[in-house]
């Protein structure tokens, strides 16, 4: 098996990338935690509404429908791995992408705090561990599904919850992860950029090459297609597409009996540039809690 040494290096024991796919070669143990404690206040987010920012849309962007080049192409990013290559005959390809939803900054410990508090679930204490504006890291694939699953049930039925998206859920449409495309469209938009603000690393613009993560919504970027914050850096995210070589496909029936990675994107705050372009992928197992790797959500049809 060929690997990406500066992946495998980034992860630890997480996961093997290799041009044919990828396997998990390890596992984690982690604690259940007691009922968390939360802030009285939080700056630029509203306690009543469960730690969500506190704007007109609760933190949600709209991602306009369209296609959009994905993948990368080697000629003009010397950095793009086997993985990111489309096809033997192309490295890249044109995806269409219907209008969705995504949320501006990644999941913080205090929204993820919000649902432990409200629904008793068992998830690591690392999860909890940390300033309340921080993303939150050290969850699994289950843990993160939960908390959309959660949070729709809460917006859905709030009066609290802006008219938009309360049309949005009266419509049929669901809170989820993102899947890999949209994950990428919204990080890169419509030009095929190396980063989330171009084509050239901008270490003032994310949190990568760090020692820890920093507060959500620290790395906005006007630069950036749609203004979303640490698109690059900061923690992993998990999204909802299982690990398969390109071209992408979604899939809708997912088998969690079989041995399934999911993928995540755009790095994590130990990283170094190469790590939090666009493009790059990784695999996660997923019953895996690492401490760079967390989630940001989306509002799908």
């Amino acid at each position: 098996m060929t690997l990406h040494p500066h992946l495998y290096h980034s992860v630890g024991l997480l996961v093997l990338i290799s041009l044919s796919g990828c396997q998990s070669i390890d596992s984690d143990t982690t604690t259940l935690t007691q009922r968390p404690s939360l802030p009285p206040v939080l700056d630029g987010f509203s306690v009543e509404s469960w730690y969500l920012p506190d704007d007109d849309l609760f933190g949600f962007v709209k991602i306009p429908s369209g296609s959009f080049r994905m993948g990368a192409d080697q000629t003009l990013d010397s950095q793009a791995f086997e993985n990111e290559r489309w096809s033997p005959s192309a490295s890249q390809g044109i995806v269409d992408v219907e209008e969705f939803y995504i949320s501006r900054s990644e999941v913080t410990i205090a929204q993820f705090a919000s649902f432990v508090d409200n629904t008793g679930a068992q998830v690591s204490t690392a999860a909890l561990t940390g300033n309340p504006d921080h993303p939150v890291a050290s969850v699994s694939w289950p843990d993160a599904l939960a908390y959309c699953r959660w949070l729709q049930t809460v917006l859905s039925t709030s009066e609290n919850t802006p008219a938009e998206l309360q049309k949005l859920f009266q419509d049929g449409w669901r809170v989820t992860l993102p899947n890999e495309a949209q994950w990428e469209k919204a990080a890169r938009g419509t030009d095929g950029r190396t980063y989330p603000w171009g084509n050239t690393p901008r270490p003032e613009a994310a949190n990568y090459n760090a020692s820890t993560t920093r507060p959500v919504g620290h790395g906005m970027c006007n630069s950036c297609p749609y203004n979303l914050s640490d698109m690059a850096g900061n923690v992993w995210e998990l999204t909802r597409s299982r690990y398969r070589p390109y071209p992408f496909t979604e899939s809708p029936n997912l088998d969690l009996s079989t041995d399934a990675l999911f993928v995540m994107r755009g790095g994590s705050y130990a990283d170094g540039a190469n790590l939090v372009r666009t493009t790059t992928r990784g695999g996660a197992d997923p019953g895996v809690r690492r401490p760079f790797i967390g989630f940001r959500v989306a509002i799908t049809r």
